[in-house]
């Protein structure tokens, strides 16, 4: 539950090892929560794991615990959110941020790996944000961060299997908060754009770029003021407002 001047004590971080998932949880760390669950596929290097408890509790929190979390498994997803229920109790803020971006080169040829990074990115969130979102509708409380991107407001043919995903977890998110209207919790659509970390490194920057730091800056920022969509930085709201309207045979000669 929420302490008595209204700050985050508890966290969820689905996808334990996302560098901006990570730094939303050290940042909600930092302005006073104090319990965090890390849920992260357990047979996928655990030392990342156990390093990035070890800095959220330097960081300030009085615990951090591990749980076992696979995207591709759907029917373990509802143990998992509550498993960490009962290690944390009430969970204020869910951060939804696994997923992958994957080579398009390889994603348009091999259509097994294109599925398993939909899967991943996509329809693994909605059996998770499905349990998730039935336990905070059941605690009366707590918000639903879901890590979106800019990737999936417009698709683009040079990551369309990436930005497809993002598109579809985008519309799943903001029917999700609409379903949870009225019940006390909500969802909240973060979309930043390129974001410079270990899942991006093969991919070329691209205009307005975001740290994962300047990310966790504005999702903090979304939390006290309760936002709906937080664009990362928010000058793409206005970008992709006039990227929306450009005619399709423009849109498919943009840079790859």
């Amino acid at each position: 539950m929420k302490n008595a001047v209204g700050t985050v004590d508890t966290v969820l971080l689905l996808g334990g090892r996302s560098e901006i998932g990570l730094a939303v949880a050290g940042r909600l760390v930092r302005d006073g929560a104090r319990r965090v669950v890390l849920a992260a596929r357990g047979g996928a290097d655990p030392d990342s794991v156990s390093d990035a408890a070890g800095r959220l509790s330097a960081a300030g929190a009085g615990e951090v615990h591990a749980l076992d979390f696979d995207a591709a498994e759907p029917a373990t997803h509802a143990g998992v959110v509550a498993a960490a229920a009962d290690l944390v109790g009430d969970l204020d803020v869910v951060v939804d941020a696994f997923g992958v971006l994957g080579r398009q080169a390889l994603l348009e040829t091999d259509p097994v790996a294109a599925a398993e990074a939909a899967t991943a990115t996509f329809t693994g969130h909605v059996s998770a944000g499905l349990a998730v979102a039935a336990r905070l509708r059941r605690q009366g409380h707590g918000t639903l961060v879901v890590i979106s991107s800019v990737a999936g407001v417009r698709v683009r043919r040079a990551n369309f299997v990436y930005g497809a995903a993002k598109a579809g977890l985008d519309g799943f998110a903001q029917g999700l908060g609409d379903s949870l209207h009225g019940s006390g919790a909500r969802v909240m659509i973060v979309r930043p754009g390129y974001v410079p970390t270990q899942m991006s490194a093969h991919v070329s920057a691209a205009p307005f770029p975001a740290t994962a730091d300047e990310v966790a800056a504005a999702v903090a920022g979304g939390l006290r003021t309760g936002a709906g969509i937080v664009w990362v930085p928010r000058k793409l709201r206005v970008v992709f407002a006039g990227m929306r309207l450009l005619p399709r045979a423009v849109w498919r000669r943009l840079p790859r």
